[in-house]
């Protein structure tokens, strides 16, 4: 077999790892080896925090609901499970959408809610 010696081939890896590691300080940026570390880390990070921003908004909108729903004297749980109960099908997205824009209309939605639990 001929004798490969990898020039084109390495390079071009190498410069796609320096290539993702753009923008950091120092020897991470700039040597090929600090990058790999660095740009294998972040990518792990990313990948990871794609799943736990799911996991943060959620918690933030229902933070936000319960924060609304007890201005109208109602607790989180009760509101979801009086929803329920009125067919109101609004995902937590868009209730706290509402609870944040519209305090009119979440006070409608709320009385809603409430009068199903009655």
């Amino acid at each position: 077999m001929p004798r490969v010696k990898r020039g084109f081939k390495a390079r071009r890896r190498r410069n796609k790892v320096l290539t993702l590691a753009k923008g950091y300080r120092g020897a991470r940026g700039k040597l090929f080896r600090s990058a790999t570390e660095a740009v294998d880390r972040g990518l792990n990070y990313a990948y990871r925090d794609r799943r736990n921003k799911k996991r943060d908004f959620r918690a933030l909108w229902i933070a936000r609901i319960n924060a609304a729903a007890r201005i109208d004297g109602l607790s989180y749980s009760k509101l979801v499970h009086g929803l329920k109960l009125a067919g109101i099908a609004l995902d937590r997205k868009v209730l706290a959408e509402i609870a944040v824009t519209d305090a009119a209309g979440f006070s409608h939605v709320v009385g809603k809610a409430k009068a199903q639990l009655q």
